[in-house]
């Protein structure tokens, strides 16, 4: 039998792509091996191919208070995904203090969105540190956009998500879904006052 929760996802994620009109449609914006890591990073992880110096910014702004803190440029760059978690923390902290370094001016731990946009307009732009596109979203969006979009559309039925990737995908939701279970059951088991300690227990 079907999991209840697998056809949702599935139902849920072909209603994004009808949702996303072009986007689902067009794929990433086609890019040289010679474009620079921003732009690489905005078409692989965003589709986006037409972007500034200040939409960049706040695209990665992930808490929306007008600084980029340290973990949110080493998410940026993917270091907080899965696919890097054998980065040492050494080469981390080497890759902050490089990226602090061309971007925090005033030298005060983290970026503004002025700081970055004066660092792009003097011609720069971020480096590739050799940890990839710079995978930063939710096992969800990451599935969605990197798989999802590549071998499937609207047409899709439940039968045809066949990949590796789909079955590793959908297998984590049914892990949560069982976890939801036994979760819900241990909720509604009575307590046993045996089972918790004296000094716990209510006197009388």
């Amino acid at each position: 039998m079907r999991s209840p929760i697998l056809v949702a996802v599935a139902a849920s994620l072909v209603g994004r792509t009808l949702g996303h009109g072009d986007h689902g449609g067009s794929q990433k914006p086609m890019v040289g091996e010679s474009a620079n890591w921003m732009t690489k990073h905005m078409a692989e992880e965003h589709h986006i191919g037409d972007f500034d110096a200040s939409s960049f910014f706040v695209l990665h702004d992930y808490d929306a208070d007008g600084h980029w803190e340290p973990e949110e440029i080493l998410r940026t760059y993917g270091l907080m995904d899965e696919s890097n978690k054998d980065v040492p923390q050494s080469r981390r902290d080497e890759i902050q203090r490089e990226l602090l370094r061309l971007l925090d001016t005033d030298n005060d731990g983290f970026v503004t969105r002025d700081e970055f946009v004066a660092f792009i307009g003097s011609g720069r732009t971020l480096p590739d540190v050799g940890t990839g596109p710079g995978h930063h979203g939710d096992d969800e969006y990451e599935y969605e956009i990197h798989h999802w979009e590549k071998y499937h559309d609207e047409n899709t039925q439940l039968e045809d998500l066949t990949h590796p990737e789909d079955i590793e995908h959908f297998k984590k939701h049914e892990m949560l879904e069982d976890e939801e279970e036994r979760l819900e059951q241990l909720n509604k088991m009575p307590i046993v006052e045996d089972n918790i300690p004296s000094k716990f227990r209510r006197a009388g």
